[in-house]
C-alpha cells in the first residue's frame, strides 16, 4: 500500500532550504556564537528565540523580503528542522515576540559578523576579478529605502526634490565592490545628507595589498587618496576634466616600489 506522498509545508520552496542551507556553511554557528559572546548578546536562559537563532532569522529577513516576517521565522524554522533533523525543535512566535527578540539582538552582533565574515571571494579563476595580478575592485555609494518611522527619519532623514519630500527616509551606504562576484564588502552608512567622501573612510578598512581600487571622480581629493594609499592598495581613480584634475594612477613595480604615492598621471 503506497505512503502518505511526501510534501514540503504550503508555501515552501526546495530552494528555500538549500538557501538556509548555504547561510549555515557560510555562517557557522561556532562564528555566530563566537560574535555573541564578544558583544555580550548571548541568551542568559533558554528562549522561544535564542540569540544564535535570531542572527540567522535576520539573514533570512534579507532573502525574502518581500515575505512577511513571521512567514520568514516559519520558513526559517522548517529549514532548520530539514537540515539537522527532527531534534530541532523551536516555535514560531507573535509578532511581538519578534521584535523583542530582535531588540534583544542589536545591531552590534551583525556588524561584527559582516565585518568578519563578508569579505572578497573570488579565486584566481573567477571570470572578471583579476587584472595582471591585481584583485579588482571599486568603492561606490548608492541609497536605500528604509521604513517610514518616526526613528528612522530623526536617522536618515528624507530625499527632497522639487515637488517636497520623498515617501520614505532613506540612508547612505558607500561600500567596497569586488569585481567579479560583486561581493559587498567594508560597507559603512550614514543618513540620506551624509556625503559619500565622508563614509568612504570608514570603508577604505577594507583594502589591502594586492588590491587595485577603482574610483569615480566623486571620490578624487587629496585627504581621501592619501588615506586610500596608505592601505598597501593600488588605485586609479577618475578626475573630473571641467575641474581639470587629473587620473591618478599609484602602482607598485619592481623598478619603482611606490617610492612616490602617484606614480602615474593621466589627464
Amino acid at each position: 500500500m503506497a505512503g502518505k506522498i511526501a510534501e514540503l509545508p504550503k508555501g515552501t520552496r526546495i530552494t528555500d532550504y538549500i538557501s538556509l542551507g548555504v547561510i549555515a556553511e557560510k555562517i557557522p554557528l561556532s562564528k555566530v556564537q563566537e560574535v555573541l559572546a564578544a558583544t555580550g548578546r548571548g541568551s542568559i536562559r533558554e528562549r522561544d528565540l535564542p540569540a544564535h537563532v535570531m542572527v540567522y532569522y535576520v539573514v533570512a529577513l534579507a532573502l525574502y523580503m518581500q515575505s512577511a516576517y513571521t512567514e520568514v521565522l516559519r520558513c526559517l524554522f522548517e529549514g532548520l528542522a530539514w537540515l539537522f533533523g527532527p531534534e530541532v525543535t523551536v516555535h514560531v512566535a507573535a509578532k511581538s515576540g519578534i521584535a523583542q527578540a530582535r531588540a534583544r539582538l542589536g545591531v552590534e552582533p551583525l556588524r561584527r559578523l559582516y565585518e568578519d565574515v563578508v569579505v572578497p571571494i573570488a579565486t584566481e579563476r573567477t571570470r572578471g576579478s583579476r587584472y595582471r595580478g591585481w584583485r579588482l575592485v571599486s568603492i561606490d555609494g548608492s541609497t536605500l529605502d528604509v521604513a517610514d518611522t518616526a526613528s528612522n527619519a530623526a536617522a536618515f532623514g528624507y530625499p527632497s526634490g522639487r515637488l517636497g519630500d520623498g515617501s520614505y527616509p532613506q540612508l547612505r551606504l558607500v561600500s567596497l565592490v569586488e569585481s567579479g562576484t560583486h561581493v559587498l564588502f567594508g560597507a559603512s552608512f550614514g543618513g540620506f545628507r551624509t556625503g559619500e567622501t565622508v563614509l568612504a573612510r570608514d570603508s577604505l578598512r577594507g583594502l589591502k595589498a594586492g588590491m587595485l581600487c577603482l574610483g569615480d571622480r566623486i571620490f578624487f581629493g587629496y585627504e581621501l587618496w592619501r588615506e586610500a594609499s596608505a592601505t598597501g592598495a593600488d588605485l586609479l581613480w577618475r578626475g573630473s576634466r571641467q575641474k581639470k584634475q587629473c587620473v591618478l594612477l599609484q602602482v607598485e613595480t619592481e623598478e619603482s616600489p611606490a617610492v612616490s604615492p602617484v606614480l602615474g598621471v593621466a589627464c
